[in-house]
């Protein structure tokens, strides 16, 4: 059933059906894709290392901002179409900062050869507290409404461009300013790393490639994924009455897609990859199910218990080592 109140298309409201369906199914997608992405961080427990759990808050953050794309196609201008377009720029902009602070810390990384794991919770309150200053904005003057075959900002060009698209291109730049540089940057550390062997090269190496090659994938994939949706806002301001179904379409398309094209390089990660197997998966469900298990298993008097307890921290560490090979 078409809808009739499609503003981005009023003579063929079936194409926002499509759309509503594009965004669904690749929403969908998405919202699978970074579920299992969480599973295998806290099943591995890889969120010991900070570059995991920067990875572990960009999926749970894309998870939640999956959803947006599945609360689609609310006609009423009602309190359930203001929540959906809270929502979707809550989320929104919780994934773009933390992609911003992955690349601070790819930065610093590369270029100072400096963590920023002491930075953390600075990060977490960023990127809690400044999407909920900016998304609790539209409530003022009613802004949140029915636009197109969604919810979100209503048609009013400043409003969007101000809370989102304006914002969006210029981080977008720097980001990607800042990811070439990045990168011409490691080509040319990898110029120096071969010769004589120099432990304080090697440890600058070695750091390089736990955190580098771990994260900085995720902000080129964001990037890629967000051209099209901007590109599609600059022609909609250019002409706010005549929209290009394929832009429109592209943009369905990329927006919600980036949760799964994280998942895809998560899951192709040589260590991930070599983990996602079903010894290795059975052995870390017994690892993480093991201590509650003997303990409830085998009550004993207090003289036991405590040699219980030594036996079955020795087991767990046992299979952690087996699941989590050269973690010593």
């Amino acid at each position: 059933m078409a809808y009739s109140n499609c503003s981005s298309f009023p003579d063929d409201p079936k194409k926002c059906d499509i759309l509503v369906a594009v965004r669904r199914t690749f929403g969908s997608i998405s919202l699978v894709a970074c579920l299992f992405m969480i599973f295998v961080i806290w099943l591995f427990r890889r969120y010991v290392a900070f570059s995991q759990r920067l990875i572990l808050y960009l999926s749970i953050a894309a998870c939640l901002e999956s959803i947006s794309f599945l609360m689609a196609a609310e006609e009423d201008d009602g309190s359930y179409c203001d929540f959906q377009g809270w929502f979707m720029t809550f989320f929104s902009w919780q994934v773009l900062l933390l992609v911003t602070c992955m690349t601070f810390n790819l930065f610093m990384n590369v270029i100072k050869l400096r963590t920023t794991e002491k930075y953390e919770w600075l990060y977490l309150g960023i990127c809690i507290f400044v999407p909920l200053a900016i998304s609790c904005l539209p409530f003022i003057g009613h802004q949140y409404g029915p636009s197109g075959a969604w919810c979100w900002l209503r048609g009013n060009t400043s409003w969007r461009m101000g809370i989102w698209y304006g914002p969006l291109f210029v981080t977008l730049t720097g980001l990607a300013l800042t990811y070439t540089y990045i990168i011409y940057s490691l080509n040319r550390k990898a110029s120096n790393w071969h010769g004589t062997y120099d432990p304080d090269t090697d440890r600058e190496y070695r750091l390089l490639k736990e955190d580098i090659v771990t994260l900085r994938l995720y902000p080129f994939i964001y990037i890629a994924t967000m051209v099209f949706p901007l590109i599609n806002r600059i022609q909609n301001a250019a002409a706010p009455d005549n929209h290009v179904f394929a832009l429109v379409l592209l943009a369905s398309i990329t927006s919600p897609l980036h949760g799964a094209l994280n998942a895809l390089v998560f899951g192709l990660n040589k260590e991930t990859f070599q983990k996602l197997r079903p010894a290795q998966i059975k052995l870390a469900f017994h690892a993480k199910l093991a201590p509650r298990s003997v303990i409830q298993e085998y009550p004993q008097p207090d003289a036991d218990t405590n040699v219980l307890h030594a036996n079955a921290a020795h087991h767990e560490m046992d299979i952690d080592m087996c699941v989590n090979p050269g973690s010593e």
